[in-house]
């Protein structure tokens, strides 16, 4: 239970939760990606049975400004906006999965309505899927 500060009553959920109004800009970015994969996914389905997609808030920045780990990454200017991170080995020595990270932040600043960040979202998923496939971004999405 919420505290009743100032006696103006209890405090709720502005949305109940079974509306899209009270998912969080996360939420709904994370959906916006799903929707945007789902058609890649059905075409190259086997293709990319060993490819994971993540999404996080921002690129992890080094000491000295530079991003971690420049290979695979798809940048706006100087601002990254995903990376696809290959298979290989962690630091415990066990196999990891090739993974295409977004990063929502850098994305929704670049998008001036959700119309256009959908775009986006699909634009960086078409070019890095054609980086971890090895073909051209047209061939993923069948023109």
């Amino acid at each position: 239970m919420r505290r009743d500060r100032h006696g103006r009553g209890l405090r709720g959920a502005l949305y109940p939760s079974t509306l899209p109004a009270a998912a969080s800009r996360a939420e709904r970015f994370d959906a916006l990606v799903l929707d945007a994969l789902e058609p890649i996914e059905a075409r190259w389905r086997h293709e990319l049975t060993k490819l994971d997609v993540a999404v996080d808030d921002v690129p992890e920045v080094r000491s000295d400004g530079a991003p971690t780990g420049v290979d695979g990454v798809l940048h706006d200017g100087a601002v990254p906006l995903s990376r696809l991170v290959p298979a290989g080995v962690d630091r415990a020595g066990l196999p990891t999965r090739a993974r295409i990270v977004l990063y929502r932040r850098p994305l929704e600043a670049r998008a001036k309505d959700p119309g256009e960040l959908a775009e986006l979202v699909h634009d960086v998923l078409v070019e890095q899927v054609a980086g971890y496939l090895g073909v051209e971004p047209d061939v993923i999405e069948g023109e």
